[in-house]
């Protein structure tokens, strides 16, 4: 996991979220955002990380620390727009929530937070499917209502665990991004 620096690495993570729209799209699942992602990941202001695998991008997402939310009191960290390669296993939302549970141990923070869009209801449909999927991951379901976008979503807690042993599993580089520090790539 590491940050996406350049261009051509933001552009990546664009096309990713594209492609990953367009396969919500086929099958009737994605909810038009009323923010144009693809051009949050190409802006040089947003800094976004990426899950990599042999230099092949399999997931994208924004992490922030203890963002403004009109849900869920206290310092956390945040991830904003995750999309993952369509087509791809389970392993790869699997690999950001032990991710996500130990950077957020390690930045001294309680908590994980996320959104995910909810086109219906809690326990209806694709919506539940995914939220059985994510609570079994270890995700709490924290209600729904109107996210940062204006969009009905879920939204999701995961406690923060120190996970000394998942280095050998997943390298992180995104520290600097978080909370102004040098990379720290040996966790």
């Amino acid at each position: 996991m590491r940050t996406l620096r350049t261009d051509a690495e933001r552009a990546e993570a664009a096309a990713l979220v594209q492609d990953r729209q367009r396969w919500l799209d086929q099958r009737g699942l994605r909810l038009p955002p009323p923010t144009d992602i693809p051009a949050l990941f190409r802006n040089p202001q947003t800094r976004p990380a990426g899950l990599l695998e042999d230099g092949k991008l399999l997931a994208c997402l924004i992490p922030e620390h203890s963002p403004r939310l009109s849900w869920g009191e206290g310092p956390c960290l945040y991830l904003g727009c995750v999309h993952t390669l369509p087509g791809q296993s389970d392993d790869i939302t699997r690999l950001i929530t032990l991710w996500a549970s130990d950077l957020a141990a390690q930045l001294d923070l309680p908590l994980v937070r996320t959104e995910t869009p909810a086109r219906y209801a809690l326990n209806a449909g694709s919506t539940a499917a995914l939220l059985r999927r994510l609570t079994d991951m270890g995700w709490n379901v924290r209600g729904s209502g109107t996210g940062r976008e204006g969009e009905r979503v879920t939204r999701l807690e995961l406690g923060a665990e120190d996970r000394p042993r998942l280095s050998a599993l997943i390298a992180c580089r995104v520290h600097e991004l978080l909370d102004g520090t040098d990379d720290r790539s040996g966790l």
